[in-house]
């Protein structure tokens, strides 16, 4: 069974993840700050399938491997725009003009998003320079 990852109630099942870095110097670090640059694993593979996205984990201790994850309509969108270049201060302000939301809650939305994907070791976060 898929389990949706909800932007607004992230916070539960956290997993630890390792500090190993990958090929593009990113890291599967938890410290997830607006000033970060983050981008899917290598060790998943998302797909939008019938409208949504579905993410699978490739290798053991990302997240669940035995489970697939599918994003809910914000988690979506959050997702689409962390290209591994826009610092999500960057994909809140994107995310805010696209939606006519306040950018507080936008913020709050991307970090807790971002922080609960890297904790699974689903997105990886590039160390500040």
């Amino acid at each position: 069974m898929a389990e949706v990852l909800d932007p607004f109630n992230l916070y539960r099942d956290l997993r630890a993840t390792t500090d190993e870095k990958d090929e593009r110097d990113f890291s599967m670090t938890p410290e997830v700050v607006l000033a970060a640059i983050c981008a899917p694993s290598d060790d998943v593979v998302a797909r939008e399938i019938e409208g949504e996205t579905v993410i699978v984990p490739l290798v053991a201790g990302i997240g669940d491997a035995e489970e697939l994850y599918t994003l809910n309509s914000t988690a979506q969108a959050i997702w689409q725009k962390l290209d591994g270049q826009r610092t999500l201060k960057e994909v809140a302000a994107a995310l805010a003009g696209e939606f006519n939301s306040p950018l507080p809650e936008l913020e709050a939305d991307v970090l807790g998003f971002a922080g609960e994907m890297a904790r699974r070791g689903i997105l990886a976060v590039k160390p500040e320079p």
